[in-house]
Parts: structure tokens; C-alpha cells; sequence
């Protein structure tokens, strides 16, 4: 009786069916970058380059090929039946097949270097998505490897081998000793003849594959042959599996192949799953499927060859296809004729029948043997060129540095020594029935990253993907990403879950301990299109007020004595656009080249150094005013545009250097962006240094010395009004620090933070309303800050200015309805201010005195009149409301005063009312100065403007 290999050890030789040859350009050295052109002749003592035959189609259809032509097709069809069979095999090769034309479109987009499917998906998909990939695939290369090792020992054990039960006789040929250290030796001694064959190069390799390749095609010819030369014969049964209890149902001991009939046809047409006679597992369409698909996996052993092919964009989409159809056929075929000559017992218990009716039985056995040895041989090739890949693109530091090392042929055998040396590791194992199957699950997720990047690529819609390769859309990707997503749990979904959790895993790792990589990262060419996308969808012809945000726009001269305003606007933009402004004064025409390009690198480190979410938008102008009038014209895009200005105030408080110490900072060139600064210093510390206290505070600070005066300030502010944007100035935000106002001394103490907040115009006295635009744009901005995650636990208070002896109830009430119905949480505090309103009638007294001296006949009404006119006389083109000539400093001081007197305890920040600047443009200084007496000492202070309504109560 001839002894046979149960179905599992095969299973374990041929479930990882993936080919990878691959390895470092023969005519490039070591150093040169990847993607560079190869240059057209070899040098002087290098292989030559693989062909489409040799290099593609070969390797692809051994791997393709493995054992289960010859141990898994009787499998298949005697379980499931040669319809259900039939129906296995196109939808394996319909998923596999949407892989295949992802690589074939991938390869075909411009040069293709050495390191196969994760040079494809590093270079298209980033290095952190390509890296983590690349360590699974070499990981499932090893295993693999491994794998057919054991596979093939186990083979020959099952022939050659002594039985290790003393009662079974061994046959004249059985000689081998068995057990576990025995099989540890011929596994060794076969990985050390790989091991050779791998150390001389690829070029000898594919010289072996291809002896490999004859012999394989040979016993297939012999096995066709001997369906039609073979006559009918009865094929004595293997010992099927025993439960340990000894127990279990009676199997018959012999079967027949009966030639082609079409009794035995009609018999193997429908599936008839029964349990599975090594294991004793009862077989379904999922189990088989599964076991089936090992065989057709190994698509890209042709393009792993791609460092040691003539033209990898010429050969890998026609040695890879070709050799997909052929082993369509092949199978097709075979299945065929064994459901049309073999009867369904000899297919469901001996998988080794093709042995027994070969018309040499030795056949089969070489075939078997050449075809793992030479998966063997692949898969470690495979491993040490994806190892060699990965510790050129240098995304493990220096954990890989000797695996750069090559042969003067190109030959990285630093790696395949490594590759080698875990391959052993993994032969002390001894039994791999548990890796089989996650090996198969790694090369699935690496077919679907494939898929991934060609629609990642495709969908990018980027103007350098133009593959040569024309068939294929994001639809096969898709399908390919399905077909792989399913097949991997179909086969164990615990492994499966397992296997994405580890690339995630290694994802994150590369993502924050790798360096930054030149390749291009897919995912900005998918964000840009996207974005665009969206921008035009956001109309702004539909904006509502229910749904507005902040979208602000912040002038910044200096971001190191900037960073509390920087940061604290970062509270206050809910979501919205938030743009960092900078003006630099200069003249495009007589300079050399753009400055500003130099400046963006030190903006965008400043946003990550802070971690906000802003844009940088600076710009070159002869003046300020000109600068912020274009940033605010061209800022943003479609509906995302700012719609609100923040500056900071103009005074003469010393700016101090927030952003880094000084010990760090001493940069004296008077010109920060010089290249050879560039080089020498890190980005934030390019920033001009802070001169002293000539300069302005935030814009009042443009630059050097006082490049910016009251009256172009006020300027900036009124042209921003007529823009119909939002206004806020910010004083004293130069001390500005979140943490240290939010955050509580210790751990057991209690801080109790407020925001303050007074809507009325304090230079209009005689005009108190709580209910225009400007104070309820106060509320809201107030409102959001107070709904950020860091501000939650401060308290809004509300300053409520009112005259004794009138009633308080009724305006508090009205006040506080209004609150409740705007849905903003707030305390009322009402503020007697009868003193400080009367500096201001005083005042008011003077001027009429003059105005009845001049026309006694005049009613107060028509004084009052007579007074405004008199300021807006000089005004023909607008009607700002201005009284910046009718309220005296001793009135902007005593105003000042209450507003300190109310800070008990002090708030973390003021919200005031800002008035428009006036319209006779000869009063801005004077507009300012009262600015600065209202807000003399009040600490961090926000003066604001609001032109638009924000608010609303309807749902």
C-alpha cells in the first residue's frame, strides 16, 4: 500500500502561493534614489535583465501553480461538485483579477524600481501606509517560505520517511529516519540549498525557476496524458482520520477511476460536502473556497521581479495576465476531466489520487517537489529584496542599516542572510497550521492595498497618473478591495481583524517615528480634490444666519510678541476659517525674486508649533493699509472668506518675546530670511527679532520702527467697515496665557473665571441700546467662547449701565428675556453710572452754550441737531455716526474707572463695544486717543465691531 500525504500538510504547502523574486537593480548602486533613471547598458559584469518570459510569466505561474494543481483539485470538485467547483474558480479569479489590473495599471505610471508591491504602495499610498504593508508582506514572505520547507519535508517523510508507529512495515523506499529533530535537519539542509541558489542572484534564480517551470509543465502533460491512456482501475483508499476516542464512521477502503463516462459526470455535477478524512472537520462552500483560493494567490511574483526586469512597465501587465488566463484554463480543464473519469469517492478520500493513476506515479511526487521548492526559493528571494527595499527608504532608522548592503552584481545579501536567519527561526516550530492561514491573510491585505492606492490614484484625479494600461476604472479597484476584504474573513476572521489591528499598528509607528519622505503623500492630492469639490458646492448666495461662524482673518507684524492673541483667536473661530495675516512692506519690481516665498516655512512651523488650525496668507504692499485692504479682498475662497478683521491695538506697551526664550533668540541680521539663516536655524527662530519699544504691538507693530501711524491705523479700521467685515482690537494680549488664567494653582483649588461683557457704545451715552447689531455680535462672540471645551467653566457677566432713581426691573427684565430667548447663559449685572454720565452732559452743556450764544432762537432738539451736523459737515459720502468731538477725557477716564471698579474679581478677558471710526478722517488721532483712555489698564481686552446680524431665534 503506497503511503500519502494528508490534505492538511499540503494545505499548509500551498497556502501561501506568492511568488517573490525580487531584486535590487542590477545596473544601479546602492545609493541612488529610488525612482531615479536607470541608465540604458549594464555595466561591465552584471547579469542581464529578465525578460517578459523569465522574469513574469515563469515565476508567476509557479507560484500560481504551487502543489495545488496536483493534490487540490480532486478536493475541490469532490466536495463542492464541478458546477459549484466551476463557480469557485471564476469568482477566486474575478477578485484576483481586479488586483491584476491595479498592478498593471500602477506599473505602467512611469518607472518601476526594485521592491515589487511595496514599492508600489509606499510610493503611491506615503511611506507610513507603504511601510507598515511592507513589514506584513515580508513577515508573510518568511512564513512562507518557511511554510514550503516544512511542506516539503512532510512530503518527503510521506514517501521516504519510517514510519513512526513500529507496528506499520515500511516499504523498500521508505529509509528516511523520522521525527521531530530529523525533520529539522532536512528542513535546514533545503533552506541552505535556497539559501545558495538566492546568494548567487537573481539571474541564476531565474535560470532555476525556469528547470522548475519544464519539469512542472512536463508532469502536467504526463497527468493530461494519462486521463486517456490510463484504463479503468480500482485505487486502494488511505487510512482516514481517527478521533482520539477511536471512534468514528466506517470509510470505504477502495475506489475507482472509471475513465471518462458520463455516469460519472452526472455524478460529480452536485456538491456533496462530507468531513474532510485527515481532520475530520466537516467541509462547506466556505471551507473549500478557502482552501481553493491559496492556489491562485501569487499574482505578483512578476512584478516583485521588477529591479531585475529589461522594461517592468512592458512586461508586468503581459507576463501577469498571461499567465492568469493560463492557469484559468489549466484548472478549468482539469476539473473537468477528473469529474468526468474519477469517482466521487476517490475525490473526497484520497487527494493524492493522481498519483495512483499517473502513468508513472514518481511523476506527480517530482512534481510536488519541484513546484514547493521552487515557492520555497521564492518567497525568500521575495523577503530579503522587500527588506533591502525598506532599509533604503530608510523607515526604520538604523534597525536595517546593513541590509543596504549589496553585491557588486547588485545582490543585497546582507538581506537575504536575515531573511534566511528568520526562516530558520521559524522552522524550530516545527508544525505551521496556525500561521498557513494568516499568511494567506497578509497576502490578501497586501493585494488590497494595491487596489487601494490604483483608486486612491484614480481618485486623486492628479495630472502625472497617466498609466499606459487603459483597462481598469475605480470601480474593478473597488471590487478588488471587496473581493479581498471578504475572502480574508471568509478564511478566519479572527486572524483577519488581527492582521488590519497590526498595520494600523505599524501605520501609527512609521507615521511618528519615521522622517518626512519625498515621495509625494496621496492622501494632499485626495484632500485638494475634495476640497475643491466642496467649495464650489458652498454657495454663498445660501448663507443663512442660523449657520454663521467667525471666519477670521488676524493681522500679525510679529508672531513673537503675538502668541496669546494668536492662540486665544483660535477660541473664538467655532470651526470656522481662521487666516494669520502678515504685510511686508517692499516693491516687487525692484527685488530680485518674491521674499515672502522664504517666510512660509517659519508661518507653518509657528501654526504647528502652537498647534492651531490656521492658514498663513502674506503678502508684499508699498503700505499697511494697502496690504491688509488685499488680504482682505483675496483671503479665502467661494463661501470660506473672512468675514471679521482682528488687530491688535495701537500703543506703546513693550512687546516682550513669547514664542522662544531669549537665550535662543539673539538674532541681530536685519534680515531674518536671509538663505544663509535659512540653513543655519530652525524655522521659528527666523522671525525678526523685537527691536524695542518703538515698535507697535501687533499691527501697530508692522515691522521695524514706526512703520505705521494712528492715522493709517484708523484707516485700516474704517476701510474693513466699509467692506462690511467685522472689526476687533486687541489690547494687552501680550501677557495673554490660557493655561495660567484657566488652569488652578493646585489641584484641590477652585479658579473662578469670568468674562466680561459690555454691549453698549460707552462713547454714546445718550444712545444706550442693547439690542443693535454690534451688541448682539458682542453677545455672540462672547457666547462661543464661552462654548469652547477650555472656556466651559468660565461665567459670562453682563454689565447692565443704568441712572438711579429709574427703574432697574424693567430694563434688567427686558435684558434678560432677551438672553433667555438667544439661549446664551449670562449673568445680569446692573451698573449705576448717574456720575460719570454727567461729565458727559457737562460736556454736553458746554457746547450748547456756545450753539444758543451763537443763534439764541434755537429749541435743544435743534441744538442737538446743530452740534451733529457741525462734526459731519466735512462727510459727503457717508453718514458714520461719530461723536468723537462730545466726549471729554474726563468722561473716557471716569467710564474707565467704573469698568475697573466692576472687576471683582478681575475677568480672564473684557468684550467692549467698538463705534465706527468718524468719517472726517482729520479726527482719527483723536478717535484713537479716546480708544486708549477707554481701555487704559483694563488687561486683556477685546474692542469689537460687528456690521452683520449673527443672531437669531428662529429654529
Amino acid at each position: 500500500m503506497t503511503e500519502r500525504t494528508p490534505l492538511l500538510n499540503y494545505r499548509l504547502v500551498a497556502s501561501v502561493n506568492e511568488s517573490e523574486p525580487r531584486s535590487a537593480p542590477a545596473n544601479r548602486a546602492p545609493e541612488e534614489l529610488p525612482g531615479s533613471p536607470r541608465p540604458g547598458s549594464s555595466p561591465q559584469g552584471q547579469p542581464k535583465k529578465l525578460s517578459v518570459f523569465f522574469g513574469v510569466v515563469v515565476p508567476t505561474l509557479l507560484s500560481m501553480f504551487s502543489v495545488v494543481v496536483f493534490l487540490r483539485i480532486g478536493f475541490v470538485v469532490g466536495q463542492a461538485g464541478l458546477y459549484q467547483g466551476i463557480l469557485m474558480f471564476v469568482v477566486a479569479y474575478f477578485i484576483i483579477s481586479m488586483t491584476v489590473l491595479s498592478v498593471c495599471a500602477i506599473s505602467t505610471n512611469g518607472a518601476l524600481d526594485a521592491g515589487g508591491a511595496y514599492y508600489m504602495i509606499s510610493r503611491a499610498l506615503g511611506p507610513e501606509f507603504g511601510g507598515s504593508i511592507g513589514i506584513m508582506f515580508f513577515f508573510a514572505n518568511v512564513c512562507g517560505s518557511a511554510l514550503y520547507v516544512l511542506g516539503l519535508v512532510e512530503a518527503m517523510m510521506g514517501t521516504f520517511g519510517i514510519p513512526e508507529d513500529p507496528t506499520v512495515v515500511p516499504n523498500s523506499h521508505q529509509v528516511l529516519p523520522s521525527g521531530y529533530w530529523w525533520s529539522l535537519l532536512y528542513g535546514t539542509v533545503i533552506l541552505l540549498l535556497c539559501l545558495i541558489v538566492c546568494l548567487v542572484g537573481a539571474h541564476i534564480y531565474a535560470k532555476a525557476t525556469f528547470v522548475i517551470f519544464l519539469v512542472v509543465i512536463l508532469v502536467l502533460i504526463m497527468i493530461f496524458v494519462s486521463f486517456f491512456v490510463v484504463h479503468p482501475k480500482m485505487v486502494t483508499l488511505p487510512s482516514p482520520f481517527k478521533p482520539s476516542n477511536g471512534t468514528g464512521p466506517v470509510y470505504p477502503t477502495t475506489a475507482n477511476f472509471t475513465g471518462f463516462k458520463l455516469e460519472t459526470l452526472l455524478g460529480n455535477l452536485k456538491a456533496d460536502y462530507v468531513e474532510d478524512y485527515t481532520t475530520g472537520k466537516m467541509m462547506s462552500f466556505a471551507t473549500v473556497f478557502a482552501v481553493m483560493f491559496n492556489g491562485c494567490t501569487g499574482i505578483m511574483a512578476g512584478s516583485n521581479m521588477s529591479g531585475d526586469l529589461k522594461n517592468p512597465s512592458f512586461s508586468i501587465p503581459r507576463g501577469t495576465i498571461t499567465a492568469v488566463i493560463f492557469t484559468y484554463i489549466i484548472y478549468n480543464l482539469l476539473s473537468i476531466m477528473v469529474a468526468c473519469s474519477c469517482d466521487r469517492v476517490l475525490l473526497q478520500r484520497d487527494y493524492s489520487f493522481l498519483r495512483d493513476i499517473n502513468i508513472w506515479q514518481p511523476f506527480v511526487i517530482i512534481g510536488v517537489y519541484s513546484s514547493t521548492i521552487s515557492a520555497s526559493m521564492s518567497n525568500l528571494i521575495g523577503a530579503s529584496r522587500i527588506l533591502y527595499a525598506l532599509a533604503k527608504d530608510d523607515l526604520f532608522g538604523k534597525v536595517l542599516c546593513l541590509a543596504k548592503k549589496t553585491s557588486r552584481s547588485g545582490n543585497p545579501w546582507i538581506a537575504v542572510l536575515m531573511s534566511w536567519f528568520l526562516v530558520q527561526l521559524v522552522l524550530f516550530s516545527g508544525k505551521l497550521n496556525t500561521i498557513a492561514s494568516i499568511v494567506t491573510i497578509f497576502f490578501l491585505l497586501v493585494y488590497a492595498a494595491v487596489d487601494l492606492a490604483c483608486l486612491a490614484l484614480e481618485w486623486a484625479s492628479a495630472p502625472n497618473f497617466r498609466p499606459t494600461f487603459r483597462y481598469f476604472t475605480w470601480h474593478t479597484c473597488i471590487l478588488g478591495i471587496i473581493g479581498c476584504a471578504v475572502m480574508m474573513f471568509l478564511i478566519n476572521a479572527i486572524y483577519a481583524s488581527a492582521s488590519i489591528a497590526f498595520m494600523l499598528l505599524l501605520l501609527l509607528l512609521i507615521h511618528y517615528l519615521s522622517p518626512t519622505s519625498s515621495w509625494g503623500y496621496i492622501s494632499q492630492a485626495l484632500i485638494f480634490h475634495q476640497v475643491r469639490k466642496y467649495l464650489l458646492m458652498l454657495d454663498v448666495r445660501k448663507d443663512h444666519i442660523k449657520f454663521w461662524r467667525p471666519q477670521i482673518l488676524l493681522m500679525v507684524s510679529n508672531p513673537r510678541s503675538s502668541v496669546g492673541l494668536i492662540t486665544f483667536i483660535n477660541d473664538i473661530k467655532k470651526s470656522g476659517l481662521y487666516v494669520l495675516g502678515h504685510v511686508q512692506l517692499g516693491d516687487l519690481s525692484t527685488l530680485p525674486s518674491d521674499p515672502l516665498q522664504a517666510q512660509y516655512d517659519s508661518w507653518l512651523s509657528l501654526v504647528d508649533h502652537l498647534n492651531i488650525k490656521a492658514f498663513v496668507n502674506l503678502t508684499l504692499a508699498d503700505s499697511v493699509r494697502h496690504g491688509v485692504q488685499h488680504l482682505l479682498f483675496i483671503s479665502g475662497l467661494g463661501g470660506m472668506r473672512p468675514n471679521t478683521l482682528v488687530l491688535g491695538f495701537y500703543d506703546d506697551c513693550l512687546p516682550k518675546d513669547k514664542l522662544i526664550e531669549s537665550s535662543t533668540s539673539s538674532t541681530e541680521s536685519t534680515d531674518p530670511f536671509s538663505p544663509s539663516l535659512d540653513l543655519e536655524q530652525p524655522p521659528l527662530h527666523r522671525f525678526a527679532s523685537l527691536r524695542g519699544s518703538s515698535d507697535r504691538q501687533d499691527y501697530g507693530e508692522f515691522g521695524d520702527g514706526k512703520v505705521l501711524g494712528p492715522q493709517e491705523y484708523v484707516s485700516v479700521i474704517s476701510d474693513a467697515m466699509k467692506m462690511l467685515k467685522n472689526v476687533v482690537l486687541a489690547r494687552y494680549f501680550n501677557d495673554f496665557d490660557k493655561t495660567r488664567i484657566l488652569s488652578p494653582p493646585s489641584a484641590l483649588a477652585k479658579v473662578d473665571v469670568f468674562v466680561d461683557v459690555w454691549p453698549v457704545n460707552l462713547l454714546r451715552p445718550d444712545s444706550c441700546s442693547y439690542v443693535d447689531t454690534c451688541s448682539l455680535f458682542l453677545l455672540q462672540l462672547a457666547c462661543i467662547l464661552n462654548m469652547v471645551k477650555a472656556w466651559r467653566k468660565a461665567s459670562l457677566r453682563l454689565f447692565l449701565c443704568v441712572e438711579e432713581g429709574r427703574s432697574v426691573k424693567g430694563p434688567e427684565a427686558k435684558l434678560g428675556q432677551l438672553l433667555k430667548d438667544l439661549r446664551i447663559k449670562a449673568q445680569v449685572i446692573t451698573v449705576p453710572w448717574d456720575q460719570v454720565v454727567a461729565l458727559h452732559w457737562q460736556r454736553q452743556s458746554g457746547i450748547n452754550k456756545n450753539l444758543m450764544s451763537k443763534s439764541p432762537d434755537l429749541t435743544a432738539d435743534e441744538m442737538e441737531a446743530r452740534a451733529i451736523e457741525e462734526e459731519s459737515e466735512e462727510d459727503y459720502a457717508n453718514s458714520f455716526p461719530s461723536n468723537a468731538t462730545r466726549v471729554s477725557d474726563d468722561y473716557l477716564v471716569a467710564v474707565n474707572k467704573l469698568i475697573l471698579d466692576q472687576a471683582m474679581p478681575p475677568p480672564a478677558v473684557r468684550f467692549l463695544y467698538l463705534p465706527r471710526p468718524p468719517a472726517d478722517t482729520r479726527r482719527y488721532a483723536t478717535y484713537l486717543h479716546q480708544l486708549d483712555l477707554l481701555t487704559q489698564d483694563l488687561g486683556p481686552t477685546l474692542l469689537i465691531h460687528g456690521v452683520t446680524p449673527v443672531i437669531t431665534t428662529d429654529l
